[in-house]
């Protein structure tokens, strides 16, 4: 008896769990595709679907644009699938073997540290490489090439937030309490930030408070999307949040609003800092800020009405040369309202970059060891070089700060290996970072795609991305997550890790650097155990059975710790910590000659520099490209209509980007995007002054002058 063929359909592929590849939220996703889990090796023929992953608490299945269209970058029609020589003869960059690019790398660094010595060679990571990957690059950087040269872009990033945090509360970790409190606490004042673009599931957290009948206090000098939503917007002029927290404190200090108890068993040096928010009177503060007294009123008494406060801060005020101050005072504010330590209530950070919170805990940082163990202390060197197996006195010392590292390329830095980063875009000061870049002896570069950085290198290795690899990510929650791997790369491509492993056997060290990730991330839990960052009862199985691990974690039969200072803050003596800080004008101030400020920020369909979302059609459709967004009275002042090319010019360069004439941004200011290079890079206007703690440059804000008409950026 014959059998009519089946056509019954093909079982639908598997869904893989993993996590989005943007920003610090690391929503959860799965995917599904033709190539999960086995892959083509083409990459093209991997067709990836984003399927909603509900049951991950952070995002509840929500997705921004970003993140639905991530699998665009998987092809190979946009990202990198060989490595690049630059031919000695046409100086062009051409397809090479891995063999001759690891080899011309191996032969640049060791090059370069034989004829100038050790700190010539320098290394530059990137908040959006795993755990498993920054942990590695650092001990690279420490171990094989006998560096103290190097740091990250999660410098320009969380690092006044994160100094202030240490200050205050003797530990950083970006919220001390999960994302799923602040719609049940009473009041949050949102700091600069504009979380409806920059990571738009989070918003729900603000419009849920709202619902619950909490307030939401809004500070920006811009009526963003965000700032719509607010109960109180406060809009400030740009370089002025260090004075209006301090009014803030002033005017709760004169209403008797202060937490007396709170103040008295849980902190000291309260008389200090009082001492200095006194000398902020309201009508000073206005002058200051722009922002009218009754208005301050009105922000002290939504904020003191609640029985639980929030704080949360993001770029606005930490992205300033005294930004480790202004943190400090609004941490100051939480302290001495009792909002800190206690349930639903504390100041946080909202970290930005994709792993930036885990990024600055495990060794790429100029000053750090894993952990979160500073590199000058005696027992954090002990500890690390015995899980290392080296001697403690051959590690070297902290090095330069991001910026003071890009800013030595060509002079005392020679040779630099970048993984992760696009310096010429996103730097401060960013025409002379690319002079710099240029003025090396030798530059290898890890990425995905071919970066403005990138096209500069002498070397380019192309590595995996997040669907195409496992390892773990720390989201702004502390919460350590496992991305997996879903796809196979193209056969051209392997991991940072692959790359690293390679280039220390080549270099001398053929052990201590495996490529398989949770071999790497078992030796991170040896190297944070006993650390701030602790992450030794953190293990993949845990990862795979529960939705992340908040660390501190130090063992494998304890629970997470998703809150933080309940009991007690992570100083020597338990309290938290008044500082006194004082207002002071921004590194430079408005003249005749730069008359308007200039602050910068993000749009909703782009990321950081641009480097992958400039290649995905759906989003650069939506952001095609800068622009320079004014208010009507000064666009009249400038001459210059909505869509006209408008020149900004500041003392290090010059930019030009259609006109976006609006009345959501302050008479005084104008802002741009960063997202772009070319004659609209806004970078290139952006003040490279240094918070003295910190080290975090002045992108927020930089006198500017406005000029009508076309011309070529700088």
């Amino acid at each position: 008896m014959s059998h009519a063929p089946s056509h019954a359909p093909a079982p639908a592929p598997a869904l893989v769990p993993t996590h989005c590849p943007y920003c610090a939220l690391q929503c959860g996703m799965n995917l599904r595709g033709s190539g999960t889990g086995t892959g083509t090796g083409s990459g093209d023929a991997v067709e990836v679907e984003v399927v909603e992953r509900s049951d991950f608490p952070v995002n509840r299945g929500a997705l921004c644009g970003k993140g639905r269209t991530a699998p665009a970058v998987l092809s190979s029609r946009v990202r990198l699938t060989g490595p690049l020589v630059r031919h000695p003869a046409t100086g062009r960059l051409e397809p090479a073997t891995w063999e001759e690019a690891l080899r011309a790398t191996a032969e640049g660094l060791r090059r370069t540290r034989e004829r100038y010595g050790a700190d010539a060679v320098g290394v530059f990571g990137g908040g959006g490489l795993t755990n498993e990957k920054a942990y590695a690059l650092g001990k690279f950087a420490r171990v094989v090439l006998g560096t103290s040269q190097i740091d990250y872009n999660g410098r320009f990033c969380m690092s006044s937030a994160a100094a202030a945090h240490q200050r205050a509360f003797g530990l950083d970790r970006g919220l001390p309490f999960p994302l799923e409190d602040i719609p049940r606490t009473g009041c949050v004042i949102l700091v600069g930030s504009n979380l409806a673009e920059t990571m738009p599931p989070a918003l729900r957290y603000l419009t849920e408070l709202k619902a619950n009948g909490g307030t939401l206090i809004v500070v920006d000098p811009r009526r963003t999307k965000t700032a719509e939503q607010a109960d109180l917007h406060l809009a400030p002029r740009p370089g002025t949040d260090l004075a209006l927290a301090l009014g803030l404190l002033h005017l709760v200090v004169a209403q008797g609003r202060t937490d007396e108890e709170f103040i008295r068993e849980r902190t000291t040096g309260w008389e200090e800092a009082r001492a200095a928010a006194m000398a902020h009177w309201p009508e000073l503060v206005e002058r200051i800020t722009g922002v009218g007294v009754p208005q301050l009123r009105a922000a002290v008494e939504m904020f003191c009405d609640a029985t639980a406060a929030m704080v949360l801060t993001a770029r606005g005020p930490e992205q300033q040369s005294k930004g480790t101050d202004t943190v400090g005072a609004w941490i100051n504010l939480a302290l001495a309202t009792g909002n800190a330590g206690r349930p639903l209530s504390g100041y946080g950070c909202l970290t930005g970059q994709g792993n930036g919170q885990g990024g600055r805990e495990h060794g790429q940082k100029a000053d750090q060891l894993p952990g979160y163990r500073k590199l000058d202390d005696p027992a954090a060197r002990a500890h690390v070089a015995g899980v290392w197996g080296v001697d403690p006195d051959s590690l070297p010392g902290p090095g330069r700060s991001a910026y003071e590292l890009l800013d030595a390329l060509g002079g005392d830095v020679r040779a630099l290996l970048l993984m992760g980063s696009n310096p010429v875009v996103s730097a401060p000061r960013a025409a002379h970072v690319e002079e710099r870049l240029r003025a090396l002896d030798f530059l290898a570069v890890a990425d995905v795609v071919l970066s403005e950085t990138a096209e500069l290198a002498d070397v380019v290795f192309p590595v995996t991305q997040w669907a195409e690899e496992t390892g773990t990510m720390t989201n702004l929650e502390g919460r350590v997550l496992l991305r997996r791997r879903a796809v196979t790369p193209p056969t051209g491509v392997r991991s940072d890790l692959e790359v690293l492993e390679a280039l220390a056997a080549l270099l001398g060290c053929e052990k201590g650097f495996p490529a398989d990730p949770e071999e790497v991330f078992e030796e991170l839990r040896r190297a944070s155990a006993g650390g701030l960052a602790d992450y030794a009862g953190i293990s993949y199985r845990r990862l795979e059975e529960e939705q992340g691990v908040f660390w501190p974690c130090p063992e494998e039969d304890r629970p997470g710790t998703p809150r933080l200072f309940l009991d007690r803050f992570a100083t020597p003596d338990g309290r938290a910590r008044f500082v006194p800080v004082v207002h002071r004008e921004a590194g430079e101030s408005t003249d005749a000659e730069y008359p308007v400020l200039l602050t910068t920020g993000r749009v909703v369909a782009q990321y950081q520099s641009g480097a992958q979302t400039r290649r995905v059609p759906e989003l650069n459709a939506a952001a095609p490209g800068p622009f320079v967004e004014l208010h009507p009275r000064l666009a009249a002042r400038v001459g210059v209509a909505d869509g006209d090319p408008v020149a900004v010019v500041s003392r290090r360069g010059r930019a030009v980007a259609p006109a976006r004439v609006t009345d959501a941004i302050r008479p005084d200011t104008v802002f741009m995007p960063f997202h772009w290079p070319g004659a609209g890079r806004a970078n290139t206007l952006t003040n490279p002054a240094l918070d003295p703690t910190s080290r975090m440059p002045e992108f927020k804000v930089c006198a500017v002058r406005l000029e009508p008409g076309a011309g070529a950026g700088g």
